[in-house]
C-alpha cells in the first residue's frame, strides 16, 4: 500500500481518511504522496515514487509547480477549507484597524503597578485610542473567491456597504454573494469609494506590488487596508509613505515583515488566518480525500497543475497518462490506448485516461516512451 509523507503536523482526522494499509508519517520512505502545510519543497529532491503533493491550504507558493508538472506529479490544494477561519480574522481586523484596540491593550499593560490611579489614568488616556465605527462605511474587496465572498457577506450583514471587483469571478461564486454586495469592473472607482479595502487577490507577476504609490493616489484619503492574501501584493515602502502622509490611516496584515513591525499605523498578526482547529481539520480531510481519489482511481479535483477530471468509480484496468498538450500526443495515445478515452487539458498539460474491460496487457513502458508523455500509471482493481 502507498506511503504518505507528512512534512508538517497534519491533523489526525485527515490522516484517518486514508484507506487501511496506507502508511502515513514524517519518515515515510518512497512516498506516493506528500502532505504539506507551510514547509518549502523548493530545495527538496522529489523522489521518483512521488505521484502527488497535497498542500493543506490554498496557497502553493512553497511547492515547485513547474518542476512537479514536468515530472508528472499532480499538485493539489484545498481551496475553501480554511475560508471561514480567515474570514473571521478579517472581520476582527476591520475593528482592529478602526478602534486601535491592539494599541490600547498594549498601553493598558504599562499601567500595571499604578494601584488606585489606574481608573483615572485610563479615563485620561483613552482618547488616544478612539476610532470610527464600521457601520455604514464602505468596504472594497479585491478578489471574491472563497474567502473574499465570505468576507463580503459578513460585512454586508454588519451594515457595511460592500463593493467587490474580481475579473475571474465564477458564476457559482457570484450566486453565493449577498444581493447587497455591489460588483464592479472598475478598480479605480472602488479605490475612490472605499473606506476600507481588503485584499483577496492571488499573488501573480501582475499583482505583485500592485498596492503601491499609484494605488494609494487613487484611494480615498484615510483608507484602511487589510491584507490576508499575500505579503508581496503590497509595496512596503509605498505603504509606509502613505501611512506617514495620512493617505492610509491603518494597515492590518497577517504577514509581518521586518520593515513593517512596529511601524506607526501597522497591526502585524503572526499569520494566524488559518490557525484554528476547525480549519486544520478541514484542510487535512480535503487533502487526504483528494490524494486518495487520485492514487486509487486517477481522479483529479482541486489540482493546480492538472485539469479537473471526473471518472467512473468502477473499472477493471485504468491507464492514466500525463502528457504535453500537443496535437500529436493524443493521436499516438489513441493508437496505444484503443479503449474509449477521457482527455482534459489545462494550459500546456493534458491528462488522458482509458478504461479497459479486463487485463489488456498494457505496457506502461511503451506509452512512457512516446514523445511528450510525462507520466504513466496503470491502475487495476
Amino acid at each position: 500500500m502507498p506511503n504518505i509523507l507528512t512534512l508538517n503536523k497534519i491533523a489526525k482526522i485527515g490522516l484517518d481518511e486514508f484507506p487501511q494499509g496506507y502508511v502515513c508519517g514524517d519518515s515515510a520512505e518512497h512516498p506516493a504522496a506528500i502532505l504539506v502545510r507551510s514547509a518549502s519543497l523548493h530545495e527538496t529532491p522529489l523522489p521518483e515514487s512521488l505521484l502527488a503533493i497535497a498542500r493543506a491550504g490554498a496557497g502553493v507558493n512553497n511547492v515547485p509547480i513547474e518542476t512537479c508538472t514536468q515530472q508528472g506529479i499532480c499538485v493539489f490544494n484545498t481551496p475553501g477549507a480554511n475560508a471561514n477561519a480567515v474570514k473571521e480574522l478579517v472581520i476582527a481586523s476591520l475593528f482592529l484597524s478602526s478602534r486601535k484596540v491592539a494599541e490600547g491593550i498594549a498601553w493598558c499593560k504599562t499601567l500595571k503597578g499604578e494601584g488606585e490611579n489606574v481608573g483615572k489614568l485610563v479615563e485620561k488616556g483613552k482618547g488616544a485610542f478612539g476610532g470610527p465605527e464600521i457601520f455604514g462605511k464602505t468596504l472594497g474587496l479585491i478578489g471574491l473567491g472563497a474567502i473574499g465572498g465570505l468576507v463580503a457577506n459578513a460585512a454586508a450583514a454588519l451594515g457595511m456597504r460592500v463593493i467587490g471587483v474580481d475579473p475571474y469571478l465564477s458564476s457559482a461564486a457570484k450566486a453565493q454573494l449577498s444581493p447587497d454586495v455591489e460588483l464592479t469592473d472598475d478598480l479605480d472607482a472602488l479605490l475612490g469609494r472605499s473606506d476600507y479595502i481588503s485584499l483577496h487577490a492571488p499573488l501573480t507577476a501582475e499583482t505583485k506590488g500592485s498596492v503601491n504609490a499609484a494605488f494609494f493616489a487613487k484611494a480615498k484619503p484615510g483608507v484602511r487596508v487589510l491584507n490576508f492574501s499575500r505579503a508581496d501584493l503590497v509595496n512596503s515602502g509605498d505603504l509606509l509613505a502613505a501611512l506617514a502622509s495620512g493617505q492610509c490611516a491603518a494597515y492590518v496584515t497577517d504577514f509581518p515583515t521586518d520593515d513593517l513591525i512596529g511601524a506607526a499605523g501597522v497591526t502585524a498578526i503572526p499569520h494566524l488566518g488559518a490557525s484554528t482547529p476547525e480549519s486544520e481539520d478541514n484542510c487535512a480531510i480535503m487533502a487526504a480525500r483528494q490524494v486518495t481519489a487520485y492514487l486509487e482511481r486517477g481522479e483529479v479535483k482541486n489540482s493546480v497543475n492538472l485539469p479537473a477530471t471526473e471518472l467512473p468509480a468502477d473499472f477493471t484496468t485504468r491507464v492514466c497518462v500525463i502528457h504535453k498538450a500537443s496535437e500529436a500526443v493524443p493521436a499516438v495515445l489513441q493508437q496505444a490506448l484503443p479503449a474509449g478515452l477521457v482527455s482534459q487539458t489545462r494550459g500546456s498539460v493534458s491528462y488522458t485516461v482509458a478504461d479497459f474491460g479486463g487485463d489488456a496487457g498494457v505496457d506502461p513502458g511503451t506509452i512512457a516512451a512516446i514523445d511528450g508523455v510525462l507520466r504513466v500509471r496503470v491502475l487495476r482493481r
